[in-house]
Parts: structure tokens; sequence; C-alpha cells
């Protein structure tokens, strides 16, 4: 059997894996493909961290001195899993007022 404090190194490694991707995320939307390459990464390791995350709750483990963070953490890595899939590529999917043309739209009267 794993001991809990391994799980939770491992919990960690993989949360900061996850991390390390969404920081860069950026720099690799340069390209299409390793984009593509990119959000699939983001997603399987942060579905591979739900996991573990999970795996360290049952095995009786702690994150960051709390029994209780595992299993809510776990279910915010599935939902930023999800989000990690869409690929928006500059649409605006809020339908608000752009900043930027505010002031524009007065000047042209």
């Amino acid at each position: 059997m794993v001991e809990a404090g391994t799980i939770e190194i491992l919990a960690q490694s993989m949360c900061f894996i996850s991390l390390f991707g969404f920081t860069f995320i950026a720099t690799f939307s340069r390209s299409e493909k390793v984009e593509l390459m990119a959000q699939n990464l983001i997603m399987s390791s942060l579905l591979l961290t739900a996991a573990v995350l999970w795996w360290l709750s049952l095995s009786g483990g702690e994150l960051w001195g709390s029994n209780y963070l595992p299993k809510p953490l776990s279910v915010l890595c599935i939902i930023i899993a999800i989000a990690a899939r869409l690929n928006i590529k500059g649409q605006n999917v809020s339908f608000g007022a752009n900043p930027h043309t505010i002031g524009k739209n007065g000047e042209d009267e």
C-alpha cells in the first residue's frame, strides 16, 4: 500500500504541472497544433490530478494540513479540465460593450 505522504507529493506535483501548462498557454497558442497539444496535456493532467486528490482523500491523507481539501479540489480540477478544452479563439463570448470602442463611437459622429 502506498503511504499518504507519497500520494500528497504526487498530488502537489500534478497540481504544479497543470499550473505550469496554464501559465504558458498564451505562448502555446501561437501555433494551433501546439495549442491543441497543450490543451490536451492540461486536461489530462487536471483529470489525473483529480483522481490523485480523490485517492489522497480516501487514503486518509492531508493536503496542506487539511483532510477536507482534497475532495473539493478534485471537483474543481474536473471543472477546470472541461474549461481547458474550450477554444474560443478570441471570439467575444460575453456580448458586452468593448471598452476600446466606446470612445471611438462618439468620435465618428
